[in-house]
């Protein structure tokens, strides 16, 4: 392995580190919602008829698979989210988010933007942005 593989690797933890929980302070500070809830909403607001099984869930978000359920049980006590029983399976349940989930979604997406511009891209150029975007996910595309 060459001293570049570590160095890339090493910065993409760096920047991991640093950046999430900024973003995470002004979601909450600003939205009053914390980003892995802004993820959990995100993803649900992306899928097909705006649900997920638990285990789809669970691999699209960015909070731990063991999280995921927890996070899901918050959202759905602020009325963000509903849980839904599997007709086709009893042993699991769909998350959808509701129409007050896609309300407060909307409204933090300008601030969860914004931080990503200031903390995130605005260091790069275009051109280094898309290949930043690019590499990543060809890293995502093969692992298992």
């Amino acid at each position: 392995m060459s001293d570049t593989d570590v160095a890339a690797w090493a910065a993409l933890l760096r920047v991991h580190a640093a950046v999430v929980p900024q973003l995470d302070r002004e979601l909450q500070s600003t939205c009053g919602l914390p980003l892995t809830w802004y993820d959990v909403l995100l993803e649900l607001n992306s899928a097909p008829g705006r649900r997920l099984s638990m285990g789809e869930l669970g691999q699209r978000a960015v909070v731990s698979r063991t999280r995921v359920s927890r996070v899901v049980d918050q959202l759905v006590a602020a009325g963000l989210v509903a849980r839904e029983a599997n007709p086709d399976d009893r042993r699991s349940a769909f998350a959808t988010i509701t129409d007050a989930g896609r309300t407060r979604l909307r409204a933090a997406a300008p601030v969860y933007l914004d931080g990503i511009r200031r903390h995130f891209t605005s260091r790069m150029t275009a051109a280094e942005s898309a290949t930043v975007a690019r590499a990543l996910e060809k890293v995502l595309a093969n692992v298992s």
